[in-house]
């Protein structure tokens, strides 16, 4: 009787076992007929298909809030600033060797927001380019942000990321200030309703200072408010005496977004 039993069983889910590969081959049957690629079968020819996938962005910044601060007070101006080539990798102290994230260390004062973020090794800011635009949506969501004044600046490897990112987001930025860097001069109308200062070494040997000069000539034709500070005796190092310049950031300060 046991024996009998344990027959039936086995037929039984034998049976079951035999439905379910008939409905899966039935399944994938009708996905070669047109239906989805799940069974890793489609007809041959062109198809239209859907990829859908969250990306998830991740990245290291240094944020100075000014002393009076408050969050529920009077908006800020933003000053975002890109690091050059020598400041990648994990560690951000090192972003605190040149430029903004030096000056306010010792300046509590400093009449701005200032996001400093830091590009891992090996990268180029031209990589970051939509890791930035989500930064930059960050911050102006979780701070107190006037978004009339947002501001863009970097050196070097950062003078080129100032460009190629307020080339491809201008509508975010109401001035930018790149130092000896360059950009994609065939692109520069894009950069029409937002004003640039811009400033180079005549003596740098790292990037010429024709790069600079390109660019600003490509905004001016364009219909754009470009100027250029060349610094007759600088080199490369042309970004300290930018940043130790009050007159930059009242100039910032001169310009807003028009909404």
């Amino acid at each position: 009787m046991n024996k009998q039993i344990e027959k039936t069983f086995f037929l039984g889910r034998m049976l079951v076992l035999s439905i379910a590969i008939m409905v899966v081959a039935g399944s994938c049957a009708l996905e070669r007929t047109g239906g989805d690629n799940r069974c890793g079968l489609v007809k041959p020819g062109q198809h239209e298909e859907v990829m859908e996938r969250q990306i998830t962005v991740k990245i290291d910044y240094l944020l100075f809030l000014p002393q009076q601060y408050e969050p529920e007070g009077k908006p800020w101006p933003l000053i975002i600033f890109l690091h050059g080539a020598g400041e990648r990798g994990d560690d951000l102290q090192k972003v605190k060797v040149h430029g903004l994230p030096k000056m306010v260390e010792n300046r509590k004062d400093f009449p701005f927001i200032v996001v400093s973020p830091q590009c891992l090794e090996g990268k180029w800011w031209l990589h970051k380019t939509e890791t930035l635009k989500a930064l930059l949506d960050e911050i102006m969501a979780k701070y107190n942000v006037d978004r009339s004044r947002v501001y863009l600046t970097g050196l070097s490897m950062g003078g080129h990321g100032t460009w190629h990112l307020a080339l491809a987001y201008p509508e975010y930025f109401a001035a930018l200030a790149p130092i000896c860097g360059e950009g994609e001069p065939y692109l520069a109308a894009r950069l029409k309703q937002v004003p640039v200062w811009a400033f180079h070494g005549a003596r740098d040997t790292v990037v010429p200072l024709a790069r600079s000069q390109e660019m600003v000539n490509a905004v001016k034709t364009a219909g754009g408010d470009a100027r250029l500070t060349v610094y007759p005796e600088a080199g490369h190092d042309c970004w300290t005496a930018t940043y130790n310049n009050e007159k930059l950031y009242e100039w910032f300060l001169e310009h807003r977004r028009e909404n």
